[in-house]
């Protein structure tokens, strides 16, 4: 009998780990990453398996095919025919891991959930953040200790645009720190890069750029200063009647103010400075249409003839003999998987083409809706395979290069049920504008009734997301005075 008190209690946790297969995730990430990055990966590789060489270009120049036109069955098709198999068994293996844990008590993990959950985090893409540029910018000056600490606080507390979303006091208590200190970091803050980062709002933002440009004294910064509600209905008359100045001398400062960023913070993850290398080259050669992956950025590999003779030969201890063929092994897989990765991106290209068809013969007007489940099924892959396949990637069209997953977009039906993109709209949208009469510019009920006219039918409130988008400013800050 157990002691008055004392009680015991047996309880039972589970925990679900997803482990993939080392090979597995290497060929997954050999299909998500960019050209210049596989570069960076195959390099790794090559200093870190022996068996792997670069292939000579004069072997890369030599045709693999038998008399009769037929490629041969060669060491590359026999590994190519052992990565589909040995890629089928790892999947094989995730599908069953899956299925283990749906059947267990507890949990309803279920596939779906795990393809969502997968294409979810395919979908994010990684770059350096504003508070990230931000931080490093902190980190190249001399602050002392509670000056580093404000400025982290200062840094967390921007919002999209780049503004503080908190009074300075309102911080400082948040830090505990002394809003003296505060206010040291705050004013080292707007002196980063990009300029009117850290201000309380747009006004202050537009101040401070114009300070930076030199210009806090122009007719401008007094315009932002002391007429900044005039200003954002664009009443020129009546600043120009209490300014004392000409309407032609403040549409001049108006003019040096749309020239401002009203949202540094936001353009920042816009412009991630990187080189864009194509992966895929589509062009016409007089009425063909020719896909060309390109592969200047990715190593020809090849296995070393000189380490398998080594194995052959049966004077290694079985170490070595074990070593070096799970290095064998590897790098058969690492070449297959590369292959594999460009048989993809050829077929998803081939068949955005085919959708496509009238984008690259015409331009963004004519771009259809199109969603990666379509081109899936056509490809014979999981709808997640191609959200891997197509990330990081850039395709070189005859209207300039493009991510490809620029061409996955949804659409809208016209009113004689041909399927319009809504990047397609968003040009309609930027063509109206740039044709109205300035003196009248077209409100968004009024870009509207224009799209109705093209048997568009599209609600205003989509209008003015797409006019946001655009970075179309609304029709009331679009007017010019006569």
């Amino acid at each position: 009998m157990c002691a008055q008190g004392f009680s015991q209690e047996l309880s039972q946790r589970q925990t679900q780990n997803l482990v993939l297969a080392p090979q597995l995730r290497q060929s997954l990430k050999i299909l998500q990453v960019a050209a210049l990055d596989l570069r960076t990966a195959i390099q790794e590789e090559l200093q870190s398996n022996p068996t792997l060489e670069e292939m000579p270009l004069e072997m890369i120049s030599i045709e693999e095919k038998s008399d009769n036109g037929e490629p041969e069955e060669t060491e590359g098709n026999r590994e190519e025919l052992e990565f589909d198999e040995s890629f089928a068994i790892l999947n094989k293996l995730n599908d069953e891991w899956r299925d283990h844990m749906a059947e267990m008590g507890g949990t309803s993990f279920t596939r779906e959930d795990a393809d969502r959950r997968q294409h979810f985090f395919d979908s994010l893409v990684t770059e350096t953040s504003l508070q990230e540029h931000l931080i490093q910018q902190a980190d190249m000056i001399d602050l002392t200790n509670k000056q580093k600490e404000a400025m982290q606080y200062l840094v967390g507390s921007l919002d999209g645009h780049g503004f503080l979303t908190s009074s300075l006091p309102d911080i400082a208590l948040m830090a505990d720190l002394p809003l003296s200190t505060i206010q040291e970091a705050h004013q080292t803050l707007l002196t980063f890069d990009p300029p009117g980062i850290g201000c309380a709002d747009l006004r202050d933002s537009l101040l401070q750029q114009l300070k930076v440009k030199g210009r806090s004294t122009s007719v401008a910064a007094r315009i932002a200063k002391d007429h900044f509600d005039l200003l954002a209905r664009r009443r020129i008359p009546d600043i120009a009647r209490r300014m004392g100045l000409p309407v032609e001398e403040i549409q001049k400062a108006l003019k040096e103010i749309s020239l401002l960023d009203p949202a540094p913070g936001r353009k920042f993850a816009d412009d991630s400075n990187r080189v864009v290398v194509p992966d895929v080259i589509v062009t016409k050669d007089d009425d063909e249409w020719k896909i060309e992956l390109n592969s200047d950025y990715i190593p020809r590999l090849r296995l070393s003839q000189s380490y398998k003779d080594l194995i052959a030969k049966g004077k290694l201890s079985k170490q070595e003999k074990e070593y070096l063929q799970e290095k064998l092994r590897s790098g058969k897989f690492l070449i297959s998987s590369i292959e594999q990765r460009q048989q993809t991106i050829e077929k998803i290209t081939r068949e955005i083409l085919r959708v496509q068809i009238d984008f690259f013969e015409e331009g963004v007007s004519k771009l259809h809706p199109l969603t990666m489940t379509q081109v899936a099924e056509v490809v014979g892959v999981h709808e997640t395979t191609v959200s891997r396949a197509i990330a990081n990637k850039y395709i070189q069209t005859p209207h300039g290069v493009f991510e490809i997953k620029y061409f996955f977009t949804p659409g809208y039906r016209s009113g004689d049920g041909e399927a319009v993109s809504n990047t397609s709209v968003k040009d309609m949208i930027a063509g109206l504008v740039q044709a109205e009469d300035t003196t009248h510019p077209l409100s968004d009920q009024g870009i509207v009734r224009k799209l109705a006219e093209r048997e568009i039918k599209i609600a205003r409130r989509t209008v003015a997301k797409y006019r946001e988008e655009l970075g179309i400013l609304p029709s009331n800050l679009r007017r010019q005075y006569e």
